[in-house]
């Protein structure tokens, strides 16, 4: 294939383009880097590479003409208005993400949102094609796309394709209710390599593609036929992690330390700031820590100034009702507890409604004495990762849920169970109330675990995974005996945790 038609060796697919069209006041526009664990992530992964970037530019309508930005080549994928509302907001948005999360709320199926799904899948399978080398390698991402992998292969069979899922898979018991779990199985099975935040994850699909399919499988392989000779595709986990070196340097800067203690300053210097930091979606269990913050207020264990409790919520979906009632849930409840509990100049919590660039965030995880991060159920979580790497000077504590993929790795966390108030409550106090030098201990621990783990080696693991499938890839002594202890660390912080939680209480 004549490189004049642009084609690249590396082609990274996703719902979204890396950037976002910025509209000056004079009516001049420009791009700039998007928000977001997935751009965040694979920024640093793309850098120095010659590669391309297939994704919507996030405006329904014709789409831009390819263009090159930050030196990565990137193919616009056009969506009509009408796909915006069935292929992302209905199908991918009200269909899979509430299977997928545990149905936290009831999933919607309606037959035109899935024909939308599949024609704009095809749409990419078609971009992915055009601009994909000879024998290059095909990197699709997440939920969005999970038809993808197998109309690449149908087209261009010659390319590697590997994809990889963000968010959790679901038990069977949960994804047999989807009416398209045949398609969505052999989309996925198109891949040569199947990435997911944790092992459960992994097993999951597996053992989907057994009761559902039929197919054979042994340990983490799948067979896409019963014939002897069938192609044969490898699932396993591969947690994303955070550029930790940037992260940290932007963390650094003199700036950084200085707009830090403006927002200290700014809050009436507390003895304790409690942040918050998720995107306003019903996962993220923002609901369940207002209402135990609330009952700590009610129960004068915290108190303004003393403590202050700021929710950053960054907006989300929000033509889809389910995001449009949590909304209104969230912010009647932090208005309820501001006139009940606050004081004069000292609000009992800080609710910000927007997103910050990163320069600001790191400067709130500096600023901050206590995370939150509790979801009721996330593939990975960056929020806490990122949380960490901002500590360089080992300050801070980490409340995580135990239904979080950064549950698995950073195991000297504050853990709690979102679900147990009663138990979020006692952890939230424990995080203040915890000597420095034993909340240094944890964080210095947590700290050396990201950095050893960050998204150049995850993404590095990735790709050897994928060259390799569906055999697993060659692993030095050392890499083994890391692996082994991650996972028998695991399996110790578990049954500890299992021990020790309080039981639960609304």
């Amino acid at each position: 294939m004549p490189r004049s038609r642009k084609t690249f060796d590396l082609v990274v697919a996703a719902n979204r383009l890396p950037v976002d069209r910025v509209v000056e006041p004079d009516g001049t526009s420009s791009w700039r880097t998007s928000p977001g664990g997935l751009v965040t992530a694979m920024e640093s992964v793309m850098k120095g590479r010659d590669g391309a970037w297939v994704g919507w530019a996030g405006e329904a309508g014709d789409a831009p003409e390819p263009f090159t930005e930050h030196g990565m080549y990137l193919r616009p994928v056009p969506l009509s208005a009408e796909e915006v509302a069935e292929y992302y907001e209905g199908f991918s948005n009200d269909t899979l993400w509430p299977i997928y999360h545990d149905v936290i709320v009831p999933a919607s199926f309606h037959r035109q949102w899935y024909a939308a799904y599949e024609r704009v899948n095809r749409r990419f399978a078609e971009a992915i094609a055009e601009v994909a080398e000879q024998g290059a390698t095909v990197w699709v991402h997440d939920y969005q796309l999970q038809l993808v992998p197998a109309m690449v292969r149908e087209l261009r069979p010659d390319v590697r394709i590997g994809w990889f899922d963000h968010i959790p898979f679901p038990p069977v018991e949960l994804f047999a209710q989807l009416p398209w779990r045949k398609a969505v199985l052999e989309g996925l099975l198109g891949a040569d390599y199947l990435g997911f935040q944790r092992v459960a994850d992994a097993q999951n699909f597996v053992r989907a593609c057994r009761q559902l399919l039929g197919l054979p499988t042994k340990g983490d392989v799948v067979a896409v036929s019963r014939a002897e000779d069938a192609r044969r595709v490898r699932a396993s986990a591969v947690p994303i992690s955070i550029d930790f070196a940037g992260l940290e340097e932007n963390a650094k800067r003199p700036e950084t330390a200085v707009r830090a203690k403006e927002i200290r300053e700014s809050l009436g210097n507390p003895k304790t700031l409690i942040l918050g930091v998720d995107r306003l979606d019903y996962t993220k269990g923002i609901g369940h820590r207002i209402k135990a913050y609330g009952e700590l207020l009610a129960e004068d264990k915290v108190a303004p100034p003393d403590e202050v409790f700021v929710q950053v919520a960054t907006p989300s979906r929000e033509r889809v009702e389910a995001y449009q009632t949590l909304r209104q849930e969230i912010e009647g409840e932090v208005g309820r507890l501001n006139g009940e509990f606050s004081r004069i100049g000292a609000p009992a919590v800080h609710y910000l409604h927007h997103s910050y660039p990163r320069e600001e965030m790191a400067a709130l995880y500096l600023a901050a004495d206590v995370l939150l991060v509790t979801p009721l159920r996330d593939g990975m979580n960056l929020v806490a990762k990122e949380y960490v790497t901002c500590r360089y000077d080992e300050g801070g504590a980490l409340v995580l849920s135990e239904f979080t993929g950064a549950f698995h790795e950073l195991h000297q966390a504050f853990v709690v169970n979102p679900h147990d108030i009663a138990g979020l409550k006692q952890t939230i106090m424990r995080a203040i109330e915890t000597p420095d030098k034993e909340k240094r201990r944890l964080m210095r621990a947590m700290r050396r675990r990201v950095a050893d783990h960050d998204v150049q080696r995850w993404a590095a693991r990735f790709l050897e995974n994928l060259e390799n499938a569906p055999e697993r890839p060659q692993r030095t002594a050392r890499e083994q005996h890391a692996d082994d202890a991650h996972a028998a660390a695991d399996r110790t912080a578990r049954e500890r945790h299992n021990a020790t939680r309080p039981s639960a209480a609304r």
